[in-house]
């Protein structure tokens, strides 16, 4: 075991934290997580839809679907302006992002983000009537700026950004009086470089146009990023980023955080197929999404360790360690394992590295073919990771109360992983103790 772990802390960790030190990562990262809002609004409008459909088909409550018809319109207004818009705001977000870490104008950044993606996208919507397509051009299908136009946003975005940015580093601006306000200055500091960086990424896409006949957009999705994200329900993908992930935190790294943007560009997208599916009344179609993780293997924080939690209270005779699980127990409820990873510890401690790593594995691994098997809904709305284990998959699952069952599962398999080495830790932690006390006396 100390042999893995030397291994791990001499090859793993620096990779990982040369990836948590990369500023293109951690912007993505910080502007998906600034869209939250926009991801959660549009998951209760869809929540709202779904219940209230729900209690008509299969409740009978024809009087009480009646009545909140007007909250479904507003739903379905919040839709519009959120979920359905969900490209336009990461590549805003994006773009902030990037010049906030670049240390250049941050509006300039998003504004240069979101004029690169919305060049780059098809000005033309195909529509069907009477059984026959019609083109319409000079209008935007506005699909392309929800999920199917993620992948674009993050590409142009970052293209037109790292443009911008190398023009103002280079100081191509235009120099006025020093006398103007800052906020005036600030514009005009930014308006050659922005120029600049919108026009070359017109160009990109006017030679790609000219080349292959098509928007770089609408390639982009059907070779890069459909490919990506079907690969993402692969089963061995699934279980390589839930251990790198419990890897990563082992040694102090939030494994989470540096690999959000490779979960979010590929599950979230995934996910944001399903919510909109489940909006409209599909079937969803992916099985395994970025929430999926979170409601099936990730109960009380990566590793799973709500369930060390109760292990430690059930089963352990230390006090100083019951102590320390019951001061964690309340986050570990919302899924803030800070507590009881830092405070136990669990980072960097031989003892706990087998169940830390192994618990969510098996969860995954048992959700996927449960999944698979049809015998729960895949997840199809996005909750707040804050949601507590049993609330969360119900909702996240569209009110399925199978997904209870399989959370209760999951959690009960985890608890069984994490006690015999609540066990051992009490055996090892009184070991060392009594060697400590023979070594002081003699």
């Amino acid at each position: 075991m100390n042999r893995l772990v030397s291994w791990l802390e001499d090859y793993i960790l620096p990779f990982a934290n040369r990836l948590a030190q990369v500023r293109w990562l951690v912007a993505l990262r910080d502007a998906f997580i600034s869209i939250m809002p926009i991801t959660f609004a549009g998951s209760i409008a869809v929540l709202i839809k779904s219940l209230v459909e729900a209690s008509k088909t299969h409740l009978d409550w024809k009087i009480f679907a009646f009545i909140m018809q007007p909250v479904v319109a507003i739903s379905n207004v919040v839709w519009r302006g959120t979920f359905s818009l969900f490209a336009l705001f990461l590549a805003f977000s994006l773009g902030y992002h990037l010049a906030k870490s670049l240390e250049t104008n941050r509006l300039a950044g998003a504004i240069v983000s979101l004029a690169s993606f919305t060049m780059s996208v098809a000005n033309f919507t195909k529509l069907r009537v009477n059984g026959k397509n019609f083109f319409v051009h000079n209008a935007f299908d506005i699909s392309q700026f929800s999920t199917t136009g993620i992948f674009t946003a993050i590409l142009f975005g970052t293209i037109g950004v790292a443009i911008y940015v190398a023009c103002y580093k280079a100081r191509i601006i235009i120099h006025l009086s020093t006398s103007l306000p800052h906020a005036e200055q600030s514009a005009f500091d930014s308006l050659a470089p922005g120029i600049i960086a919108i026009f070359s990424v017109g160009a990109i896409n006017y030679i790609f146009q000219l080349a292959t006949g098509t928007y770089f957009g609408n390639w982009l999705l059907h070779s890069i990023q459909v490919p990506l994200v079907k690969m993402g329900q692969g089963f061995g993908m699934i279980l390589l980023v839930t251990l790198l992930v419990q890897v990563f935190w082992f040694f102090g790294i939030n494994g989470l955080g540096v690999l959000s943007p490779i979960l979010d560009s590929i599950w979230l997208t995934a996910q944001n197929v399903n919510v909109t599916a489940a909006r409209d009344s599909r079937i969803p179609p992916f099985l395994w999404v970025r929430g999926s993780f979170d409601v099936f293997a990730w109960f009380g924080g990566a590793g799973g360790t709500l369930m060390l939690i109760v292990a430690i209270l059930l089963f352990s005779k230390r006090s100083d360690y019951r102590t320390i699980a019951k001061v964690a127990l309340a986050p570990g409820i919302f899924n803030i394992n800070e507590p009881i990873v830092l405070g136990l510890p669990v980072v960097l401690n031989p003892v706990y590295f087998i169940p830390f790593v192994t618990a969510p594995l098996v969860n995954v691994v048992f959700s996927y073919l449960v999944s698979m098997m049809g015998l729960v809904n895949p997840v199809q709305v996005a909750v707040p990771s804050i949601m507590p284990p049993i609330i969360g998959p119900f909702l996240a699952c569209n009110y399925d109360w199978r997904a209870i069952v399989l959370s209760l599962i999951d959690m009960l398999i985890s608890l069984a992983i994490w006690t015999p080495f609540v066990f051992a830790a009490d055996k090892i932690a009184d070991a060392n103790n009594s060697r400590s006390f023979f070594t002081t006396q003699y």
